[in-house]
């Protein structure tokens, strides 16, 4: 029969190997957790960037529509003063 000292080192190694084996698969799931935020992190940034070049683009479409209503409100304007006054008949010299 084991004496009490070594029946004490035997349950001793065991928790220490338990202890150990818990540490590891602790380590093994942060390991994981921070590879998972890294990647939304990541993915977040793409998406405000993506969000970013949109707004942009929207920004520039915007002026270009404004400036497409402008030129034709400028064309119409011309369009009429032209009829408006009318066809020039130029005499010949």
């Amino acid at each position: 029969m084991a004496s009490r000292t070594e029946r004490f080192k035997t349950a001793a190694v065991k928790a220490a190997r338990t202890a150990r084996k818990w540490a590891q698969n602790a380590a093994r799931e942060a390991d994981r957790l921070l590879k998972e935020a890294q990647k939304r992190a990541k993915s977040d940034q793409r998406q405000q960037r993506i969000k970013a070049a949109l707004r942009r683009t929207g920004k520039v479409l915007k002026a270009a529509g404004r400036a497409a209503i402008v030129a034709g409100i400028a064309a119409g304007i011309a369009s009429a003063r032209a009829e408006k006054r009318g066809r020039r008949v130029r005499k010949k010299r």
